[in-house]
């Protein structure tokens, strides 16, 4: 839901990469432009790495990493991490936007998202989705136009994924984290990083191979 708006005494803004406050209705980042008593001030021991960290991006500004768009209300909507925003022909949206639209459907157990480089919008969203067991729904080309519409109906059309792959398991770190960097390389044709701190190895591999016998969506 919406995190609506700052409290009274905190000045927080949703601004784009030039640090101008974007109209209602779009995209960017999350920032705090002026000071507020409970504001971080440091870390002990480190300072240029605390200036580094969070006021680096928009010098004089507080940006702690965070993307967020504005509803037609004004109310802040976050996107979560901005290294897990993709930026789609100038709108930004978030990799747990798609993902949380894709599980909605029936047909959908878990899904994982990246943004790849794509030449025409800069990033093309590419989603990996295992699907449910004993749920009758559609197969092949059919299920993938459903779930491309679906997410277009949730989202809107720009949100629809590039592509999308079936498969059995996603990459997981033995605790269970979702290793993104590595369906990265896959959805870029990057020869796929350190693999080792997976559960499976293995994975990465069939992923592989599924995704280059695999046709672009339209």
């Amino acid at each position: 839901g919406s995190a609506m708006k700052a409290l009274p005494g905190i000045s927080a803004k949703v601004v784009d990469d030039k640090a101008v406050p974007v109209p209602n209705g779009h995209g960017g980042f999350l920032i705090l432009d002026q000071p507020w008593p409970s504001m971080l001030r440091g870390v002990w021991g480190e300072d240029e790495r605390y200036k580094e960290t969070y006021w680096s991006r928009f010098p004089g500004i507080y940006f702690a990493g965070d993307g967020a768009k504005l509803d037609e209300d004004g109310a802040i909507w976050l996107l979560g991490r901005v290294d897990d925003v993709m930026n789609v022909s100038g709108h930004r949206i978030s990799t747990t936007e798609v993902e949380s639209a894709l599980v909605s459907h029936e047909a959908v157990a878990e899904a994982a998202v990246v943004g790849a480089a794509d030449p025409l919008t800069g990033q093309g969203i590419v989603a990996f989705v295992i699907l449910r067991a004993g749920i009758e729904h559609a197969s092949g080309d059919v299920l993938i136009k459903e779930l491309r519409d679906h997410v277009a109906k949730e989202i809107g059309a720009i949100a629809k994924p590039r592509q999308i792959m079936v498969v059995n398991e996603l990459p997981k770190t033995r605790s269970g984290k979702i290793m993104r960097r590595l369906l990265k390389d896959v959805a870029e044709n990057r020869a796929v990083g350190d693999a080792t701190t997976l559960a499976d190895p293995n994975v990465m591999k069939l992923i592989s191979e599924g995704l280059k016998s695999s046709k672009d969506e339209d």
